[in-house]
């Protein structure tokens, strides 16, 4: 509790470590980066203002607050707080169903909502779950803000003709509301506008280094005030307000507004968060700066409660001020503060030139700003990407423009967990042989696979969402190759296992022990590896069941999988081990009888047969192994038969006499089973078989025949 504390309060401490810090060297730097932002933030404010139908000075206000708290509290040197066009659609959108535009309570409630979208983010930041952000897919961001510039536009297309109607969030009213109009069209003010968009497209072009947004308004606002055509119907912002932000009361506990702002508060704290944390990432990328992204939602929470308080509304990261604040050299966010506090000083000193600044001059700098909203390379590529990205693009741009847009952020965003939801809850299960030079093992689906080893891999973690689909993928793929009773997975890409993971592994293993085969495991990471001790299912597998990667198959072929499956029925060597095996398919007729019930087959230890060999009547002892594999040591005095020979050959009763014991031989067991089983199935009473085979002879130190 108290490290929690002590890292909390960290959160707040901010200003001090960045004060205490800070350089002489960066002062220079900051104060020009902040000189050059104020220039565009000023008529950005005025402007987005308008958009949010707030008015102008409420955007000053938010510009003025956000740009200092969100400096001082956040985490990345370049990002710059303040009024954005996203962020102002969307209070639109939020606030007229519950007050008109400009009115009293709708001012109000945009300080309200600023308070608890700020409320929200700090939550996040102090609950130290940045970490959300990263569940908000790019597509999300491209589809909501192209949708956004679409909307933007629409809507300005009113002030730009000058039209009288009332606003509506709808983009098929306002389209239909402007045709309806169009006739009534003030054409001196679409001159205005289209002037101002022409003159700052010609200054971009020419690539000067200029305010273009900047120098356009006060061109506009010359030409309006030395001709006078503010008396021939073009309408003006009006003075600007020569005071400090004044503190707003607000009514923080009417629970009936704080429902109807709940929604879109929630929206709006959410694409400001991704908004924001994306900025600042893009520019880290440049800097190299580690940002924190618990830190900076700190920092949006504060300055959108202090926005809130000192007559402002919701403000988010600017992609266009702080690109700009990087161009300009901005060291640390004191550059952030310094343009805050410059846009204060114009709102003093400049504050009687802005009574001349047109409407439809503002709405055509907004035009040029939606239309740079929508960003078409990126939306091609995404179109030509993956599908699950297109989709999600799409949806969202839909949804932006014909939902209310608290509802088209939320959609949005439900869209990408359901993306990641799906991704993660569908891991691949493939399955995976060795290359042509036995290094690597890859999926190759057109190659033959072993006729008893499966060897999967899980490519995803074994979560409650994931297990069931993790299930079906193996118990299919074993259900279509049934031949393969053994089943190595290996777990490299699996790096969270829950419990319904260990339950899947456990249904897993019974599957492959009831059919008479076994699980094995490789590369089991440390998390997982715990998680399967921890659960007791590491006991239930067996130590002697999780294998070393570059020796799993080497242990499979030569411990565990039957040779006379590998010596006479497969016709495929899939593994290095395999290619010098001596190949003796056994005829289609001939059973080899892989599966044996348990004690039908009666058997010897080595130290009986020892006895045996050693005794009065010593037994007749058969090795049904290849000759080359007897040739490196065998028990005394025995016959070498193959198991080939012996199922394709009837031996009369003078090689093999019933009435003499008769004990048959092989490396482990298994192709000496097959061999008794067929002679008791032929009448022969008095059999045995070596019980664990050669291996058992030689751990015995018994192994003596060396030829």
């Amino acid at each position: 509790m108290r490290a929690a504390l002590l890292s909390n309060a960290f959160y707040f401490t901010r200003p001090f470590n960045l004060l205490r810090s800070y350089r002489r060297a960066d002062l220079r730097p900051d104060l020009l980066a902040g000189l050059t932002v104020a220039v565009i933030l000023l008529p950005q404010a005025v402007a987005y203002a308008l958009l949010a139908g707030l008015p102008l000075q409420v955007g000053l206000y938010s510009a003025i607050v956000s740009a200092i708290v969100g400096g001082l509290w956040g985490s990345s040197n370049q990002l710059h707080t303040g009024p954005t066009n996203t962020a102002s659609l969307l209070i639109l959108s939020a606030l007229i169903p519950i007050a008109a535009i400009g009115s009293p309570k709708f001012i109000v409630a945009a300080g309200l909502m600023a308070v608890m979208v700020g409320i929200f983010r700090l939550l996040l930041g102090l609950a130290h779950l940045g970490v959300l952000v990263n569940f908000v897919s790019d597509s999300v961001i491209i589809g909501f803000t192209a949708g956004s510039g679409v909307l933007i536009i629409a809507s300005q297309l009113r002030t730009l003709f000058r039209l009288h109607f009332s606003s509506s969030p709808a983009l098929i009213d306002t389209l239909k509301n402007t045709y309806a109009h169009l006739s009534e069209a003030h054409w001196l003010s679409l001159y205005i506008g289209m002037g101002v968009i022409l003159l700052i497209i010609l200054i971009q072009r020419l690539r000067l280094r200029l305010p273009a947004q900047l120098i356009a308004l006060v061109t506009a606002a010359a030409v309006v005030g030395l001709i006078g055509l503010d008396k021939q119907g073009i309408q003006v912002i009006g003075q600007l307000p020569r005071n400090l932000p004044p503190l707003a009361i607000l009514p923080l506990f009417d629970l009936q507004l704080i429902g109807q702002l709940s929604t879109g508060a929630l929206a709006i704290g959410a694409i400001g968060l991704v908004e924001a944390m994306s900025i600042a990432r893009a520019v880290a990328s440049q800097t190299g700066q580690r940002v924190d992204s618990n830190q900076e939602f700190v920092g949006q929470g504060l300055a959108n409660i202090a926005s809130g308080f000192f007559s402002g509304y919701v403000t988010s990261g600017s992609f266009t001020r702080t690109a700009i604040n990087y161009k300009a050299g901005a060291r640390t966010p004191l550059a952030s503060v310094f343009s805050g506090l410059f846009v204060l000083l114009a709102v003093f000193l400049l504050g009687g030139l802005a009574a001349y600044v047109p409407n439809a001059a503002l709405a055509g700098v907004l035009i040029l700003i939606a239309f740079g909203m929508v960003d078409r390379k990126e939306i091609v590529r995404i179109l030509r990407g993956a599908r699950s990205d297109a989709v999600t693009l799409v949806l969202t741009f839909g949804a932006t423009l014909f939902f209310p847009l608290e509802f088209a952020v939320l959609i949005g965003i439900l869209v990408s967990l359901a993306v990641y939801i799906l991704r993660t809850s569908t891991p691949r299960v493939v399955a995976v042989l060795p290359d042509d030079n036995f290094h690597h093992l890859l999926y190759q689906p057109l190659k033959p696979a072993c006729t008893q080893l499966a060897i999967l891999d899980i490519l995803g973690d074994l979560y409650f969402g994931a297990v069931n689909h993790v299930e079906k993928a193996i118990f299919n793929h074993l259900d279509i190759h049934t031949e393969q009773r053994f089943l190595l997975l290996r777990l490299h890409n699996v790096n969270h296992c829950d419990i319904s993971g260990i339950h899947a592994l456990e249904s897993i293993m019974r599957y492959c022990r009831d059919r008479g085969g076994d699980l094995f495991l490789v590369r089991v990471n440390d998390p997982v590896l715990l998680s399967m001790k921890s659960t007791g299912f590491f006991n239930q597998l067996g130590n002697d069941h999780f294998l070393p990667d570059d020796q799993a198959i080497s242990y499979l072929y030569h411990k565990i999988l039957d040779p006379a499956v590998c010596t006479y029925e497969c016709e495929v060597c899939v593994f290095l081990e395999c290619q010098n095996l001596p190949r003796r398919i056994l005829p289609a007729a001939i059973d080899l009888h892989t599966s044996i019930p348990n004690g039908l087959v009666p058997y010897l230890t080595p130290k009986k047969l020892w006895e045996e060999i050693h005794g009065p009547l010593p037994p007749l002892v058969i090795d049904v192994r290849e000759p080359r594999e007897a040739g490196q040591g065998h028990v005394p005095e025995a016959r070498i038969v193959p198991l080939f020979d012996l199922l394709t050959q009837t031996p009369s009763p003078s090689v093999i006499p019933h009435d003499r014991l008769v004990v048959f031989v092989c490396r482990g067991g298994r192709r000496s089973t097959r061999a008794a089983h067929a002679f008791l199935m032929q009448g022969y009473q008095n059999v045995r078989v070596l019980e664990g085979g050669m291996l058992a002879w030689e751990t015995a130190g018994l192994l003596e025949a060396i030829d």
